[in-house]
């Protein structure tokens, strides 16, 4: 898909446009909002953009797309741009917004590279940045049509019937639609958009896994410390009670469980554990008599959120916490060394990155394909190579 001279002239100036693209996002980013601070008004995440996680993510989704357009001229890689659709789609991204992006990011990078861009090296990134953009577009168009949105529009506002304290800092929200509609379908392992109006008036999204996807949705909140702590996570803990009124997204997600017989291994540390609990949930309420074993790590009993939900859903089960195990539970981190994994298992991992390597090469050791791992991570997908 890339034209033999844009790919001769990508190859050549990729190892310098890699190695200044963090410089080329940061000015990107600083010179977009300058002039357009009304795209961090329910759209883009602003604690991303403090900690540097979206230019990080912007980066490392153009080279590595760029990459794989080199390595595969005739094709255009749609595949490694799912997941990013999902997000866009979650957040409401649309058609017009590829081309502010284009404007700023190319500023940018004329910028910060300077005389090296010519205009032959400006129009051979400019082929490349369609490409990733007419695929993005295509992929969300036909999301927002599986939702029955338009222009981006997948929003709807639903009351809190029930809030549950799961643990110390992990909340359980029930929600139904205000409108008393029908609850939109959605797959074991998707997520929604919660749009939130923050107290300085500017409204921000997180995304959160429907840990319950039935007739009555259900999303269950960490609280996010740090410096600073998570805006969104506080405001919802704080300030949300039964009977309030949040603004949800459409379901979108494309890690979600299979159809096969296969037996599942499920794998998850922390808060990971939601996407987890809706998969059990769905194969309970289908009365699927698939091999599952259920495996989660914690820091504690006190601290695993969900807890008996797993325990009564999974009857294979291992627990592992850094403190506080009593028997049948184990004491440390996830070690399957003396875990029966199912031959031909497929699984799948959601839990912090360094969790999700870790188990991830475990089960590969085991013996369980490297195709039928899947993991649910945000951002581009580019962990493996760390």
């Amino acid at each position: 898909m890339l034209s033999a001279d844009s790919a001769a002239i990508v190859r050549t100036t990729l190892p310098v446009v890699g190695a200044s693209l963090d410089a080329i996002t940061a000015r990107f980013y600083d010179t977009m909002f300058a002039d357009r601070p009304e795209l961090l008004d329910g759209l883009f995440n602003r604690g991303n953009q403090a900690n540097g996680e979206q230019r990080r993510a912007l980066a490392g989704s153009i080279a590595a797309f760029a990459t794989r357009l080199l390595e595969h001229p005739d094709e255009r890689p749609d595949a490694l741009l799912t997941r990013i659709a999902h997000k866009h789609a979650a957040v409401g991204v649309t058609d017009d917004q590829y081309v502010i992006v284009h404007k700023y990011l190319f500023a940018a990078i004329a910028y910060v590279l300077g005389d090296a861009v010519t205009p032959e090296v400006a129009a051979a990134w400019d082929e490349v940045y369609w490409l990733m953009a007419g695929a993005l577009i295509a992929q969300e168009a036909r999301l927002y049509a599986a939702a029955h949105a338009r222009n981006g529009d997948t929003w709807r506002r639903w009351r809190v019937v029930a809030r549950r304290e799961e643990t110390p800092d992990v909340v359980s929200l029930l929600l139904r639609p205000l409108d008393g509609g029908p609850v939109p379908p959605a797959r074991p392992g998707q997520y929604v958009s919660v749009r939130v109006r923050m107290p300085d008036g500017v409204h921000q999204l997180r995304q959160y896994t429907l840990s319950d996807a039935g007739d009555l949705r259900r999303i269950t909140v960490k609280r996010v410390t740090g410096v600073p702590d998570g805006e969104v996570s506080t405001l919802l803990h704080d300030t949300v009670r039964a009977g309030d009124e949040l603004t949800l997204s459409a379901p979108f997600g494309d890690v979600t469980l299979d159809d096969g017989g296969a037996p599942l291994v499920l794998a998850s540390a922390g808060i990971g554990g939601t996407p987890i609990v809706a998969m059990l949930q769905h194969l309970a309420a289908a009365g699927s008599d698939r091999r599952v074993l259920m495996l989660h790590a914690d820091r504690s009993p006190a601290d695993h959120a969900l807890r008996e939900d797993m325990a009564n859903l999974a009857d294979e089960r291992i627990f592992w916490y850094e403190q506080g195990a009593a028997t049948p539970d184990r004491d440390g981190l996830m070690n399957l060394a003396d875990v029966e994994i199912p031959a031909g298992a497929v699984a799948y991992l959601c839990g912090p990155l360094p969790f999700m390597r870790d188990v991830r090469a475990q089960l590969l050791k085991a013996g369980v394909a490297a195709r039928d791992i899947n993991y649910e991570v945000f951002g581009p997908d580019l962990w493996l190579a760390g």
